[in-house]
């Protein structure tokens, strides 16, 4: 397991899966909750079982896989849903996140967090990708297609912005273009890299 890790989360559009891919440019190795969630619920795993168990075949795309549009609807207007889903998924999520942390071969690892998860033990910094709020609406608008009340009942159940900056080690601000995202990362790319080799 590479003995460094960084984490990085940010609310639902604020551009972390971008900077997790700005990362793997530079070679490192990331660990992606989003990536391991749809994982852990392939067709035939066990959270898949229960989660097609629980809400019937109207969950099911047809090629087997699950419909994640159906799913998300369903748990942002039923909390209990919600809840029941994180507690399915947790566990199984984290084990595949430290598999792949466990087989980096890079400087230092990047652990992208869910949107409501905050620090783990397994890292060492935490990044939070920060942005507008009313930016976050329209990137993701424009990226899922979503209803506007749905977004920002999906945001309502995030941590508060003010919450998510009070873990950051680390602040990507992220109002800008890919230019300048770009060049923060190489920044705390070069900071990492030093923080790493003293580990």
């Amino acid at each position: 397991m590479t003995n460094y890790v960084v984490g990085i989360t940010g609310g639902i559009g604020s551009g972390k899966s971008t900077v997790a891919e700005l990362f793997e440019e530079l070679g490192i190795t990331v660990a992606d909750a989003d990536q391991a969630s749809r994982d852990i619920v392939k067709p035939g795993e066990t959270a898949y079982l229960a989660i097609v168990e629980k809400f019937g075949s109207s969950v099911i795309l047809g090629d087997g896989t699950l419909n994640r549009a159906y799913l998300r609807e369903k748990i942002f207007s039923r909390k209990s849903d919600r809840l029941w889903l994180e507690n399915l998924t947790h566990m199984p999520i984290m084990q595949n996140l430290t598999n792949t942390l466990r087989h980096a071969e890079s400087a230092y690892g990047i652990l992208m967090l869910s949107t409501g998860i905050g620090k783990s033990p397994l890292m060492h910094r935490m990044i939070v990708v920060d942005v507008d709020p009313e930016l976050q609406v329209s990137r993701v608008k424009q990226r899922d297609h979503n209803d506007e009340s749905l977004i920002r009942k999906i945001m309502a159940s995030q941590p508060k912005r003010e919450e998510r900056l009070s873990w950051a080690d680390d602040i990507i601000e992220n109002n800008g273009d890919l230019t300048s995202l770009r060049q923060k990362v190489y920044d705390f790319h070069e900071t990492y890299l030093k923080l790493a080799s003293h580990a």
